[in-house]
């Protein structure tokens, strides 16, 4: 009896579509939409290039080659699948040499795979079907007339897909947009599946792409303050006379830039501008702080912070890549995507409203420091971007100082660092990146087992536990800090301002809702803390409810200390304004003061006791919706264009 031969198109056919459609399930959190049928569309080109490629050269080397082909193919599905567990968005490889060391990504995937275990062997299965049914696929060779007429086959399929753009390609996330203009990974796997996705991806890295901008729907003008009777004082407008006419450029992103910006609504200045004008400042970028760390009796210091001075009860900080991406947000109002994070490290554009630089500007001294390896994240240039010339870390001076073996004490840098700026003369800005939270939150955290006493009658898993013990360091740095100021006579000169870089993303939701006092979701929930806003000199505290996020962190300060700055350059907003308040998160979700959106699920949630005016819901989400793309499209083309140095001169 003759033996069944399975063709190598079969079984690529079946095991890459097993593949596409659970990446399309776990990522895109959609099966049955028009996308399944862009993904098959887009995918049978490639599956017939990887069939040619099995049947081109000798029956055993063609067998070696499917196995390759399925291998890499099985590793990257299963990168993709971690990466996005823990990051909340697919692997891009503008990734790739954002951090000199592999800390970040090497140290918590065995947690994550155990985690995510049922998935991560699922994608195991074509491959394991592969050698099962090694003999029984046939990868005997094709002769060149067949494989001259796979390939011309090949071609006219492949540029058949692009008549499949054509329909509906100028509306608003159509899929020809998606394919050539928006950055929108999560709506790229969507729409047309995992391979397609990274194809045009490694396309982007090569020959860039013309980002695309959507025509915002402008806020109703009847939508107005909630307190409507109360009366009504104008302070004026965060904004500078630029004469954008005279700015023009033949740049077709350039021109759009200040089209766009030109026509957005500046923030008004409030009762708090130049509050803090002519005073000091500390800010601590808190590695894994979340609010569940936050505790009367464990971590007094922080609650005391966290309680006092600005309040700020409705804020996110959402993970984009790990603590770079904090970091970014924090320091300069913008959004981080991947591709952005990589220009901000490889072209050293100026950004003239980050932190250190727009405070270097008036006077102020300013330096920087982090207990881990000073380039890690290339900081050794990044820092500079910022405007922080004395930046200090473990490798340039730092590990002369203190004890830099992991995981050093956020205490410990406070003890040998305030020598630096305390008690000399002028104001200083002085910016710290903590590392002591750092996961993985197990019994072979040193720091976390220092303070396991203080955790070890709650009742938690372990991993919750040691995570909390890891924050209490936290806690001490910050007691150690006002311990100094108070000895140099300069605490009430001095605000103290503290936001997490993520949440302890290693930490499952299920951990996290351990410790939470209300139940988070996975994607937006998850991302809530909080925002320290501190100066011992405010006698009253002030709450504030409106939503906000990591990148309003710096327009917060600028507006408070009394720094002229154009709102309009500025993705964040000042949260203190009346501006309307909005947390973005990396895979284009939401959260607003009315609700919010999941954009995995399409699903929008209102607040309960918000009500919409002037708009529909559905008008609503359209409007937010367009006001997020853009944010990541003028975020990219302000770096990507070095906007800053065209419209500012600096």
């Amino acid at each position: 009896m003759k033996k069944i031969k399975i063709h190598p198109f079969i079984y690529l056919f079946i095991s890459i579509l097993f593949l596409e459609i659970l990446s399309k399930i776990v990522i895109a959190k959609h099966l049955l939409n028009i996308g399944l049928l862009y993904m098959i569309i887009f995918t049978l080109p490639i599956i017939l290039l990887l069939t040619i490629l099995t049947k081109s050269f000798s029956e055993k080397i063609n067998k070696i080659i499917l196995f390759i082909i399925m291998g890499i193919i099985t590793v990257y599905f299963e990168v993709q699948y971690i990466f996005y567990n823990l990051f909340s968005l697919p692997f891009s490889f503008s990734t790739i040499g954002l951090a000199d060391q592999a800390l970040d990504f090497t140290s918590i995937i065995k947690d994550a795979i155990i985690s995510h275990l049922p998935i991560f062997l699922l994608i195991l299965i074509p491959f394991i079907s592969l050698i099962i049914l090694n003999r029984k696929i046939d990868t005997t060779r094709y002769h060149k007339p067949t494989i001259g007429a796979l390939l011309i086959m090949f071609i006219i399929m492949y540029l058949s897909t692009f008549l499949t753009l054509i329909p509906n390609h100028k509306e608003d996330y159509s899929a020809s947009k998606l394919y050539f203009q928006i950055d929108d990974q999560i709506s790229i796997i969507d729409k047309f599946g995992m391979l397609t996705y990274t194809k045009i991806d490694i396309k982007r890295q090569f020959v860039g792409y013309e980002s695309d901008l959507i025509s915002e729907i402008k806020q109703p003008n009847n939508e107005t303050s909630e307190n409507n009777d109360s009366e009504v004082v104008e302070y004026g407008d965060n904004i500078i006379n630029i004469n954008f006419d005279e700015k023009s450029s033949s740049n077709k992103n350039i021109t759009s830039l200040n089209t766009y910006v030109s026509n957005q609504t500046p923030t008004n200045k409030t009762e708090y501008t130049g509050m803090f004008e002519g005073k000091n400042l500390i800010f601590i970028l808190a590695e894994g702080f979340n609010e569940i760390a936050v505790d009367e009796i464990r971590t007094p210091t922080l609650y005391k912070l966290t309680n006092n001075g600005f309040v700020f009860d409705s804020f996110y900080s959402p993970v984009f890549l790990s603590t770079t991406g904090g970091e970014f947000q924090a320091t300069t109002g913008l959004i981080p995507t991947q591709e952005i994070l990589k220009l901000w490290k490889s072209e050293k554009p100026t950004i003239s409203y980050a932190l250190g630089n727009k405070f270097n500007s008036l006077g102020y001294r300013t330096q920087s420091y982090h207990n881990w390896t000073y380039t890690y994240y290339k900081r050794q240039e990044t820092m500079k971007t910022l405007g922080f010339n004395n930046y200090i870390g473990c490798g340039n001076g730092l590990e002369q100082r203190m004890n830099c073996q992991w995981l050093p004490l956020d205490s410990e840098m406070i003890n040998v660092t305030t020598p630096d700026y305390l008690g000399k003369e002028g104001n200083f800005v002085t910016y710290y990146v903590s590392v002591s939270g750092h996961s993985p939150y197990n019994s072979g955290d040193n720091i976390a087992k220092l303070h396991y006493d203080t955790v070890n009658d709650l009742p938690y898993s372990n991993t919750v536990k040691y995570y909390l013990a890891a924050q209490v360091e936290l806690d001490k740095m910050l007691e150690t800090l006002i311990n100094k100021l108070e000895e140099s006579g300069e605490l009430d000169d001095t605000v103290i301002a503290l936001v997490g870089d993520h949440y302890p993303y290693t930490l499952s939701t299920e951990e996290m809702n351990e410790a939470a006092t209300y139940t988070k979701d996975g994607t937006i929930e998850v991302n809530r803390s909080n925002f320290i806003l501190w100066n011992s000199s405010m006698k009253e505290k002030v709450v504030v409810d409106k939503v906000g996020s990591q990148i309003d962190v710096l327009p917060t300060l600028l507006n408070l200390f009394g720094i002229e700055y154009d709102s309009r350059l500025i993705i964040g907003k000042d949260i203190l304004s009346d501006y309307e308040g909005l947390a973005i998160f990396s895979n284009r979700s939401w959260v607003t003061d009315y609700g919010s959106y999941n954009s995995s699920t399409r699903k929008f949630t209102p607040k309960e006791g918000k009500e919409l005016v002037g708009e529909t819901e559905e008008e609503y989400i359209r409007r937010i919706n367009n006001r997020v793309a853009n944010s990541f499209t003028i975020s990219k083309l302000i770096i990507d264009n070095d906007y800053y140095t065209y419209i500012l001169g600096s």
